[in-house]
């Protein structure tokens, strides 16, 4: 039996269902929500809402967005014929933070795993597939992560995009930038010394 209320106990379980979040966390939540103001809890409720009734995939890059298309395949001054693969949407950001990109995106919504049941299937290719024979892309950057999954997502595409007059490049890894070779593991190494280019 639950030493909380229905309501509670229900908000807490809903709560766990959040990736990161235990019981702990999800009590910590929900006592939150509990002590806060009627608006600010409606406020809440009501953004969870708009974000499942306004929220789609863009149609061309498969990127959250509240447009169709969405901004960066709308934008004037991107260039469209530089396309790069990004496991999560939530990646894009992270290359947007660099300020030294200026091509568009496509988004997997994945990586090949497997353990986890996640087969080339699953992955969201086929409007890339579409861009690529109709000619629009002269470069495919695949910026998958350098995790195991991100590796063989990124064999895959390969040859799955291969086409004449369209180069396919992957981003690099290696040693990140102000730390110590040092204390780099022997797989970093490897990655960076693969990686490496003339000055």
């Amino acid at each position: 039996m639950s030493r909380f209320a229905e309501p509670m106990a229900r908000l807490i379980e809903e709560f766990k269902k959040l990736p990161g979040i235990g019981s702990k966390s999800a009590q910590r939540l929900a006592f939150h929500v509990l002590r806060a103001s009627d608006e600010d809890a409606e406020e809440l409720a009501a953004a969870i809402r708009d974000v499942k009734a306004n929220l789609h995939l863009c149609s061309i890059c498969n990127n959250i967005t509240d447009v169709d298309p969405c901004v960066y395949c709308t934008n004037p001054t991107r260039n469209q014929r530089v396309v790069c693969v990004v496991e999560e949407p939530t990646n894009i950001g992270a290359i947007e933070k660099s300020k030294n990109f200026g091509g568009v995106y496509h988004v997997l919504h994945g990586s090949i795993s497997p353990l986890h049941g996640v087969g080339p299937e699953q992955l969201r290719t086929s409007n890339l597939l579409k861009r690529l024979d109709a000619g629009e892309v002269d470069e495919v950057i695949l910026a998958t992560n350098p995790t195991v999954e991100g590796e063989a997502t990124a064999v895959y595409l390969f040859g799955m995009i291969k086409r004449p007059g369209v180069r396919i490049t992957r981003i690099a890894t290696g040693i990140p930038a102000g730390s110590d070779i040092e204390y780099a593991d022997e797989v970093t190494i490897l990655k960076a010394m693969e990686g490496r280019r003339e000055l």
